[in-house]
């Protein structure tokens, strides 16, 4: 089974303010531009290890230090800018994703996040797995902050699900488990559907939806099916710093493979020779809340997650050494991420070696 991996970073000038940084990605192919100016993705090739990606990760990584330096700018790894984001989204799609979102967009300007691709297999049991899985984004909980708020340990999970309004809920949250593929893909099919109705009713033509979404991309909810990759995505994480992600994955992907040979079953939650288990949907839920809003601090998470073969003793969140109080002023998260960006080259510099 091969894996990929994508991570968001911020772009920032030498004092810690969010500036443009989409020709940053021109010196690398493997950086991608976001469609908001202060927001670039970095991806890996798919690979067979996570020395592999570790590998790919830093090549691009240093590449984009290099330029960002020699032009006084640097990279933030935050799950979000800790204060408002005033990029604008310097795209005709991004105009029509104002029209049919309007102020529900307004959480993708301010959040960053990782994406890990696993190569298709059993899919309903990737899926499942992966589903049960979405409490262990409190292992990389990079801000507590959202637009100057304390807000919750991954405020860009609490904001990315909660705060988009109650009509774009259902294309965000943390989907039931599945039966099967084709259930799955019907899911799909019915909010591509309601999002489409949506957006004709404000003036969005058939033929521009159809340019922008596909059922594939229809949702950004933390699991996602890729038919295109072909690919099961968990989305689940904040960006923050690569060997924090790397840690994950070497936690992650070896229970993921066991879904070629071992059932995921719902019930009593843990790793056996037998089977996978995982919890009720019901329960999951409120060990996610719990990870979004406590993280490790949880009693409930770390248990679930030593359960699931996670060392959660392994795990230092960023967000549990950021210190403000309940609101943070913008010199000081300027400070913060000034702080995080030189931590971050210092990462990359340790990646893969």
């Amino acid at each position: 089974m091969t894996i990929g991996l994508e991570m968001e970073f911020w772009v920032v000038d030498e004092y810690g303010h969010l500036c443009d940084g989409h020709d940053l990605t021109e010196v690398h192919d493997d950086a991608l531009p976001e469609f908001v100016e202060s927001l670039i993705e970095v991806q890996t090739p798919p690979g067979n290890s996570v020395a592999t990606i570790a590998d790919s990760l830093r090549d691009v990584l240093e590449r984009l230090l290099e330029e960002a330096a020699e032009t006084d700018r640097r990279l933030v790894p935050l799950g979000t800018p800790l204060s408002e984001n005033p990029s604008g989204i310097p795209s005709e799609r991004g105009e029509f994703l104002e029209q049919i979102y309007g102020d529900g967009l307004e959480v993708a300007k301010n959040c960053a996040g990782t994406h890990v691709h696993f190569e298709k297999g059993n899919v309903a049991r990737q899926l499942n797995l992966l589903t049960a899985l979405d409490p262990a984004l409190a292992l990389a909980c990079s801000s507590p902050y959202y637009k100057s708020e304390r807000l919750a340990c991954s405020s860009r999970a609490y904001a990315y699900r909660y705060k988009a309004g109650y009509k774009f809920g259902k294309f965000r949250v943390l989907w039931e488990y599945t039966d099967d593929v084709a259930e799955w893909e019907s899911r799909l099919q019915q909010v591509y559907d309601e999002l489409r109705a949506m957006a004709l009713k404000r003036d969005v033509t058939p033929e521009q939806f159809g340019e922008l979404f596909d059922r594939e991309n229809v949702v950004v909810t933390p699991v996602r099916l890729r038919n295109k990759t072909p690919t099961v995505e968990w989305r689940s994480p904040d960006t923050t710093l690569p060997s924090q992600i790397l840690q994950l994955l070497a936690d992650l992907v070896p229970l993921v493979r066991l879904t070629d040979d071992l059932p995921v079953e719902i019930g009593d939650p843990g790793i056996e020779s037998d089977r996978i288990g995982i919890p009720e949907y019901a329960n999951l839920q409120h060990l996610s809340d719990a990870a979004i809003e406590r993280g490790l601090n949880s009693t409930s998470v770390w248990k679930y997650l030593e359960q699931m073969n996670f060392d959660t003793t392994r795990y230092h969140p960023i967000s549990d050494q950021i210190y403000a109080d309940e609101t943070i002023s913008d010199e000081r998260a300027r400070r913060v991420r000034l702080e995080y960006a030189t931590l971050l080259e210092r990462d990359v510099r340790g990646l893969g070696r």
